[in-house]
């Protein structure tokens, strides 16, 4: 008995053994998988990034060519010229010294990074504002207008953009020169170009938007390396003066504080106004539904938290419009939500005074297209029409003075008709103008021929026609 219960008791511990190995392996292999400590070049990486610092030589030409090629894709609202001018783009190096100095603690890596960026923002707005002050086409494009304020997705694109180039520049091997211009300069680029729009056409909402979109994508690019150059243990620099170097780590610890706080705070609100409006649009698709009533437009300001909904068609019901309200302030983040419907039907609401001028328009141009596209359609069949008429009409021939003239010239004529005849070859359709004479019946088959082959050559001279037949009928 005491045999059988051992072997029972170690049955679960053998079982309990071999599930901790297989998590210890699936940890092995995802930390193999993940870890990057092991391949990176601390050295090569901190000279690389030194030396991609400075805007001088062939760098400063670069990035003047780059810029004038992203300014005609947002000129032109051409997004493949736009990321062709990224591929070319050297704009990275100073905001990725500035991130990996203050990780690593070294203050004249921070100067010169500073200064080079300055250099750098000079150069890319001073071109963007020539070609744009050149430039005949001056109107705003979608490529301009996506420029000029953040959103979650630019700030998205800088984080991750930023900790790709990063991560890429540490490995061993040349990976960095690969994507060295790629994601993100869709970051920075594009942003910096329409600040030079914004100046040169005097939109100066457009030009500080658009800086302050480049600005906080430039903080969470350098901040993303920051944090990946703590990640990997990059070694601080050294200084003979201990005091000198707490000094240095202070300011640089107080520089990151000063650009994490502020750009935690921006991403969180940005993240927060994103949901705002990715919610609303979702509940005034799916809830705001009713039998015969249609809505016609919808905006939602996250500042005042009000939503306002336009319909149009039947009266909705006030008790039905209050149940709207108490559902969207179930919904969290929509809690503090006001919802004003405007109706067509109802002049009591006022919708005609209250209706902007952009939902007008917005409706007299749906109708304006639509209008425009029969009106286009019917203009071609019309002069399809016209072209299968032509072939089936008269080609202007005054058959009444041929007739007469003929009859004088030849007195054997009896009858003549004339008409225009569809032929085909089965590939094409052609109109054959065409004679049919009948002579009397005391004119012999000799002086017919005969007098058949001058008619043809009267007509044939008499009329201006390309081709012609003469048919006798007797």
């Amino acid at each position: 008995m005491e045999n059988s219960n051992d072997n029972s008791a170690t049955i679960p511990s053998e079982e309990g053994n071999r599930g901790q190995t297989v998590l210890r392996e699936i940890k092995n292999f995802f930390r193999e998988l993940l870890d990057i400590h092991d391949d990176t070049d601390r050295e090569t990486t901190l000279e690389t990034v030194k030396r991609d610092i400075s805007f001088k030589g062939h760098n400063a030409w670069i990035l003047i060519f780059s810029i004038f090629v992203a300014s005609i894709g947002l000129n032109v609202s051409s997004t493949a010229v736009v990321i062709g001018a990224m591929l070319i783009s050297p704009l990275m190096g100073p905001i990725v010294g500035i991130g990996f100095s203050v990780a690593i603690n070294d203050i004249d890596t921070l100067k010169r990074s500073l200064v080079n960026l300055g250099v750098m923002v000079f150069l890319s707005v001073l071109t963007a504002y020539l070609y744009f002050l050149i430039s005949p086409i001056k109107e705003e494009t979608p490529e301009l207008v996506a420029r000029t304020y953040p959103t979650i997705l630019d700030v998205l694109v800088a984080i991750f953009g930023g900790m790709a180039l990063i991560v890429a520049k540490t490995k061993k091997g040349a990976i960095a020169s690969v994507i060295m211009g790629v994601a993100i300069a869709t970051a920075l680029m594009p942003p910096l170009c329409t600040v030079g729009y914004g100046l040169a056409t005097a939109q100066w909402e457009y030009a500080g938007g658009a800086l302050y979109l480049f600005s906080i994508n430039s903080v969470f690019i350098a901040l993303s390396t920051f944090l990946v150059a703590k990640l990997l243990r990059f070694p601080l620099v050294k200084y003979v003066n201990s005091k000198h170097r707490r000094n240095t780590a202070r300011l640089a610890s107080l520089i990151a504080v000063l650009v994490m706080i502020p750009s935690i705070v921006l991403f969180v609100n940005l993240l927060r106004e994103q949901v705002f409006v990715s919610k609303t649009k979702e509940f005034v698709h799916e809830v705001i539904n009713f039998p015969g009533a249609e809505v016609v437009k919808f905006s939602q300001d996250y500042k005042t938290k009000i939503i306002e909904i336009y319909l149009i068609g039947k009266t909705v019901p006030q008790d039905q419009i209050e149940k709207w309200s108490e559902e969207i302030n179930d919904i969290p983040n929509l809690e503090d939500v006001v919802l004003e419907v405007h109706q067509g039907s109802d002049q009591s609401s006022e919708l005609a005074t209250r209706l902007s001028s952009e939902v007008r328009a917005g409706i007299l141009e749906d109708l304006y297209v639509r209008n425009q596209q029969v009106v286009e359609d019917k203009d071609a069949r019309i002069k399809l029409l016209e072209q299968e008429l032509v072939k089936y009409r008269n080609t202007g021939i005054p058959f009444a003075a041929i007739a007469r003239e003929a009859k004088i010239n030849y007195s054997g004529i009896e009858e003549m008709s004339y008409a225009n005849n569809l032929t085909t070859n089965f590939s094409k359709i052609d109109t054959i103008p065409t004679f049919n004479i009948r002579w009397a019946s005391n004119v012999r088959n000799s002086a017919r021929k005969a007098e058949m082959q001058k008619l043809e050559q009267w007509l044939q001279v008499r009329l201006p026609l390309d081709t012609l037949v003469i048919r006798s009928l007797n």
